[in-house]
């Protein structure tokens, strides 16, 4: 449900299935209903206590595509918490982050059993015929945060007692770490109440007795049996606080809010102060609503809260299975009755239609013709205009041509020129240079050859000496000096025994 869905009801009605009590919102303004009734304008949420779940905390591997997450995590729920496979749970999560372990995702992980559903609000259903929300107790707390109702960040440990179940729960930077079902529910409280005293009272005398602030105008009978049952109590709250700390490593509770369904012990915070060691005050909140008659259930304020959220401000975790009833269009019924419509539309729509179109398709003729004779007119002219262009661009393309030739005879000339004017005082030059070398050396040169391409200049030299060593110190002197400008090559030596000389092929080639 977004958000937007959620603002087209017109009220809220928050549920409380285990005391079957109402309360109805509008516009902020909460009341109890005793008979709720169907409503399609109005939105239902509800709670599961902290007895109608099982609750657990698993990793999986960042590996784990997000289309598989879900299978993942009921696979290893299943192998891990020892489930029956026969039964197909309802399995919801919510994704936390620990800065410590960085590999894997972090995920507490809700169990309910679908009896536990149904049983729970089978009442409520016949009432009201659909639940849209049914999500965990601990979860609601992230409306406080949401809403800056509390406003500090650190670890904080919530209390609450109902008559039927007592929960307690802890938030870390204003994310849920942990919630657990207490010893002592109200009702267990009178339990235990009976069996230290010795004898049995009316619950309503024990709530009465609860209620009591002074310890000291109560009788003292009843005044040890309180203050042991308190110590009971507490004693239970230590061992899972010490719990908690240990197993999601956190330092220290700073803050708890302590409550209860019912006005009992209104010094219920200062006990919890002295006992635990820890800051505590009361689990009543300023939620800004109003309420025309007693204050009202802070569960029921909670669930109110969750309901003004969008999905980013607020845990989804939600565990109903009571929803609404489709659209009409989407109904069987509809869709037939429909599908019937449609079929008489078409039937008596043919005739018509066929009508409409046959004088549509006449009328697009006639506009066609007229359309037509305009464009031939059109078509004519324009392909006079296209006539005399294209003889026009004949004429300017031979005459573009005949001045390319004309260029490219120029540019030849001009090529020409450069050539006798810049090569071949270059090659005399450097023929000079490499003569007087060989004149140096002692090395005549029998006959020169010169070959020019566009990518090199080679000279070829026919040397003729008295001695081997000669030509070869030649090779070395020239290869020395002219490292950088000219490439040397020398692939054979002869001797010519008639003559009494060695004749070789120098090949120089500039670089």
């Amino acid at each position: 449900m977004n958000k937007a869905e959620k603002y087209s009801y017109m009220s809220e009605v928050s549920l409380n299935p285990y005391n079957n009590s109402y309360v109805s919102g509008i516009s902020g303004f909460l009341n109890d209903v005793k008979s709720p009734a169907y409503d399609k304008n109005q939105f239902v949420i509800s709670y599961l206590n902290t007895q109608g779940y099982i609750t657990t905390h698993i990793e999986i591997s960042k590996n784990i595509p997000q289309e598989d997450l879900f299978d993942a995590i009921n696979i290893k729920i299943y192998d891990e918490m020892v489930l029956d496979q026969a039964i197909e749970y309802q399995i919801h999560f919510i994704e936390t982050f620990n800065y410590k372990n960085l590999e894997n995702r972090h995920f507490h992980v809700f169990i309910v059993e679908p009896s536990v559903i149904t049983q729970t609000y089978k009442e409520a259903v016949e009432k009201l015929k659909y639940i849209d929300v049914i999500i965990p107790t601990p979860l609601l707390i992230k409306s406080l945060y949401s809403k800056e109702i509390i406003q500090s960040s650190g670890i904080h440990c919530f209390i609450y007692f109902e008559e039927k179940d007592s929960f307690i729960a802890i938030y870390n930077e204003k994310e849920f770490v942990y919630a657990k079902s207490l010893k002592y529910s109200l009702l267990q409280m009178y339990e235990r109440f009976c069996e230290l005293h010795g004898e049995r009272v009316e619950y309503d005398a024990f709530i009465k007795i609860l209620s009591n602030d002074n310890l000291k105008n109560m009788q003292d009978d009843y005044k040890s049996v309180i203050l042991k049952l308190h110590k009971e109590i507490f004693a239970n709250i230590n061992d899972i606080l010490t719990y908690a700390k240990r197993a999601f490593d956190l330092e220290k509770i700073e803050h708890i809010y302590i409550g209860s369904q019912m006005s009992i012990v209104p010094i219920l915070d200062e006990m919890a102060e002295v006992e635990l060691d820890i800051k505590s005050t009361n689990f009543q909140f300023n939620y800004g609503f109003e309420s025309s008659n007693h204050i009202i259930d802070e569960i029921h304020s909670l669930m109110y809260l969750y309901t003004t959220l969008s999905e980013k401000e607020r845990y989804e975790c939600n565990f109903s299975t009571f929803h609404r009833p489709p659209n009409f269009a989407q109904r069987q019924s509809g869709k037939l009755l429909f599908l019937i419509v449609a079929s008489l539309l078409i039937a008596f729509s043919y005739p018509l239609a066929y009508w409409s179109l046959t004088y549509i398709k006449e009328l697009q003729l006639k506009s066609l013709e007229t359309e037509y004779s305009q464009l031939h007119i059109e078509k004519m002219m324009r392909e006079s205009t296209l006539k005399t262009k294209q003889d026009n661009k004949e004429k300017i393309l031979a005459l573009l041509n005949q001045e390319k030739k004309s260029y490219t005879d120029k540019k030849s000339i001009l090529i020409t020129i450069h050539d006798v004017k810049v090569n071949y005082p270059m090659k005399a030059k450097l023929l000079y240079t490499l003569t007087n070398d060989l004149n140096d050396i002692g090395v005549k040169v029998e006959s020169l050859l010169y070959d020019q391409n566009s990518s090199s200049k080679k000279f070829t030299f026919n040397l003729v000496s008295t001695k081997d060593k000669i030509i070869t110190q030649l090779l070395e002197n020239l290869t020395k000096k002219y490292e950088k400008e000219f490439k040397f090559s020398l692939e054979n030596i002869s001797y010519k025994k008639e003559s009494g000389q060695y004749f070789s092929e120098l090949k120089v080639s500039k670089l």
